[in-house]
């Protein structure tokens, strides 16, 4: 590892630790050459399916794009940052775990729009709204409707899930 400060690339590390939740390695290391101390985070890279967009074209996962959308949806709304990064690492991780090179992005945001709706019901209507291309009143109207039919994002988390699993995939 090359040292910041000075260039020369003799470092060693001094210490180790976990960070992250677990999906990183925080390492603090010491220039040989002029003493100064830095700090470097190490994680894996996996490969992020392609997102398959509705014209047919692909492109790259975009994580910066998956939190713009996310944050415009919750914008003015009383959501903490933690949950909204916990948001984000769940739909990862269902991108990551499903096995597949390309995944359609009506499929991601179907996902989004899971989280939404467990996080905040009027940033799940507004993403819905934009998402879903709703052209008048009362498809927003339709869409509260469905939102006040099922159980509650705090009802939702209080079930005991019926099969094992069941509760990992909201």
């Amino acid at each position: 590892m090359r040292c910041p400060f000075c260039g020369c690339m003799d470092t060693k590390v001094i210490d180790s630790r976990l960070a992250g939740e677990g999906a990183q390695v925080r390492r603090r290391r010491e220039c040989i050459e002029c003493g100064d101390r830095f700090t470097t985070y190490e994680a894996a890279e996996l490969l992020m399916p392609r997102i398959v967009k509705t014209d047919g074209t692909r492109e790259p996962f975009n994580e910066e794009k998956l939190l713009t959308g996310i944050l415009r949806a919750l914008e003015k709304r009383p959501v903490n940052t933690e949950s909204v990064d916990a948001a984000i690492a769940h739909i990862q991780h269902r991108l990551q775990s499903c096995g597949e090179r390309e995944i359609a992005s009506r499929q991601l945001g179907e996902w989004v729009m899971q989280e939404l709706r467990g996080l905040d019901q009027v940033a799940y209507v507004r993403f819905a709204s934009v998402y879903r291309s709703f052209q008048d009143v009362s498809e927003f109207r339709d869409e509260i409707e469905r939102l006040q039919q099922g159980p509650t994002p705090e009802e939702r988390r209080d079930q005991m899930p019926l099969l094992p699993g069941e509760g990992e995939d909201h």
